[in-house]
C-alpha cells in the first residue's frame, strides 16, 4: 500500500534565536541518549536514512544526532562512489551495513542513491534503476518484519539556498574542498533530479516505510525537526514529551555568535540578516 509523503515542517522553530537553538538541541539530545540506552537494553535496531541534494545538511544533521550518543553502538555509513561489485549487488551491499541488535546506524545517502542521483548522473543502467524501484519496498518490508526500525528522511533544499551554500563553501579556506566537479555538474541537472525524486516518493513511500520530508533551507530548524520526529515515533523508557517549546520572537537584546565571533547590540534587521548566515553553518 502506497502512503502519501509525510511533510514534517513544524513552525514552532521558525524564529528560534541561535542561543535558544543550542538549548533546544541539548534538550532533544538528552532524550536521544535515553532512547539509545533503551534500545541497547531491549536489543532494538534503528536505521536512519538521510537523503537530499548536495549541501542539504545531511552530514551536519547526523553530527548533531550522534554528538552525545555512545559511539560503540552508533555508526555512520557513507559509501561514496560504489565499486562495480557493489553496483552488481546493491541490496546486499547495504544489508551488510544495517544495524545489529542494540545499534543505531545513520546513512548519509543510502540505497536510494539508485533511485535519484545515480540515474540523474547516468551512473546506473535503466535495468538497474527499474529493478531497484520494483523491489525496494518488499526488501524494506522484510527488514522491518525482522525487527528493524526504519526512518527515511529527505532534506529538501531550494535551488537558491544550494547555490548560496556552495558559494560559502567555495569561499572558505577550510571547506572549499567540499564542492566537487560532480556537485557543480549535478546542479545543471536540477530538473531531472527533481523528476527522479518525485518518482521515488511516489513509488517508495509506503505504509510500513514512508518518506518524511524536512525543509532544510534553515539547517538548524531541520536538525531539530528531524530529531523530534524520531523521538516522537520511538516508544522508549522514561520518555518525555518532545513537543517544541514556543520561543518569543521579540528579544530584548539581539546578539548572535558566528564562527566564534559574537555580535552584540544588534538591531532586529541586523540580527535577522546574520541569522540567515548562521543557519547555513
Amino acid at each position: 500500500m502506497q502512503e502519501p509523503l509525510i511533510v514534517y515542517n513544524h513552525t514552532e522553530y521558525k524564529d528560534l534565536p541561535s542561543e535558544l537553538y543550542t538549548k533546544e538541541k541539548y534538550r532533544l539530545q538528552v532524550e536521544l541518549l535515553k532512547m539509545q540506552e533503551w534500545m541497547i537494553k531491549e536489543k532494538k535496531k534503528i536505521a536512519i536514512v538521510l537523503e537530499g541534494r548536495d549541501a542539504a545538511g545531511k552530514g551536519s544533521t547526523i553530527r548533531r544526532f550522534i554528538q552525545h550518543m555512545m559511539p560503540k553502538k552508533t555508526r555512520v555509513v557513507e559509501l561514496g562512489v560504489p565499486t562495480s561489485k557493489q553496483n552488481r549487488n546493491w541490496f546486499s551491499t547495504y544489508k551488510n551495513h544495517l544495524p545489529r541488535e542494540g545499534e543505531i546506524v545513520f546513512f548519509d545517502r543510502s540505497w536510494y542513491s539508485r533511485a535519484v542521483i545515480q540515474p540523474t548522473m547516468g551512473y546506473c543502467s535503466k535495468n538497474q534503476y527499474y529493478y531497484f524501484i520494483n523491489n525496494v519496498n518488499d526488501w524494506e518490508k522484510r527488514l522491518i518484519n525482522d525487527g528493524l526500525i526504519l526512518f527515511k528522511f529527505y532534506l529538501s533544499v531550494s535551488q537558491e539556498t544550494q547555490k548560496y551554500r556552495f558559494f560559502l563553501r567555495q569561499s572558505s579556506e577550510l571547506k572549499y574542498w567540499k564542492v566537487t566537479d560532480n556537485d557543480l555538474k549535478a546542479m545543471e541537472y536540477w530538473h531531472l533530479y527533481t523528476r527522479y525524486k518525485e518518482q521515488m516518493f511516489e513509488q517508495t513511500s509506503t505504509d510500513h516505510s514512508p518518506w518524511i520530508l524536512i525543509n532544510s533551507d534553515n539547517k538548524m530548524v531541520a536538525r531539530l525537526n528531524t530529531m523530534r520526529y524520531v523521538l516522537k515515533r520511538v516508544n522508549y523508557k522514561d520518555k518525555k514529551k518532545v513537543k517544541a517549546k514556543r520561543y518569543f520572537k521579540e528579544l530584548e537584546d539581539y546578539q548572535i555568535t558566528i564562527k566564534g565571533v559574537k555580535f552584540e547590540n544588534l538591531t532586529k534587521e541586523q540580527y535577522e540578516f546574520l541569522f540567515k548566515i548562521k543557519a547555513h553553518e
